[in-house]
């Protein structure tokens, strides 16, 4: 079963976009999610979440070309937790959000839109 998660907050860093040893695009991305509230005695009161994205293919090459370290972004995706055996036999792991899709918010500011080739491509079909 996936449950699908949607994330709306700044990019912590610049996309850092590489390519696997298979050839395919892979994109991570930082996300901070700030959640504010008033507790018991009306004070405002502030925490902030921070979640790694990894997007694949043509959504991390757009990634890359598109957004910015500070932009906010909406990011829809599922979690998957990811395990590994350090050099040193420490076990680690991790829980990320691998995206679906990521855009920039329309809150705050405009965008324009420029199709690539291949969206052209699908879209004409």
């Amino acid at each position: 079963m996936n449950t699908t998660i949607t994330l709306v907050g700044n990019l912590t860093r610049q996309p850092e976009l590489r390519t696997t040893a298979k050839g395919v695009l892979v994109a991570n991305l930082g996300v901070a999610v700030n959640r504010r509230w008033r507790d018991a005695g009306g004070e405002s009161q502030e925490s902030t979440s921070f979640f790694n994205v990894v997007a694949w293919g043509s959504l991390a090459e757009h990634c890359a070309m598109s957004l910015e370290r500070g932009d906010l972004v909406v990011v829809q995706g599922r979690l998957e937790q990811r395990s590994w055996t350090t050099d040193s036999g420490d076990r680690r792991s991790t829980v990320e959000v691998i995206a679906d899709d990521i855009g920039p918010s329309l809150r705050w500011v405009a965008a324009s839109l420029s199709r690539s080739e291949r969206a052209t491509l699908v879209d004409a079909a």
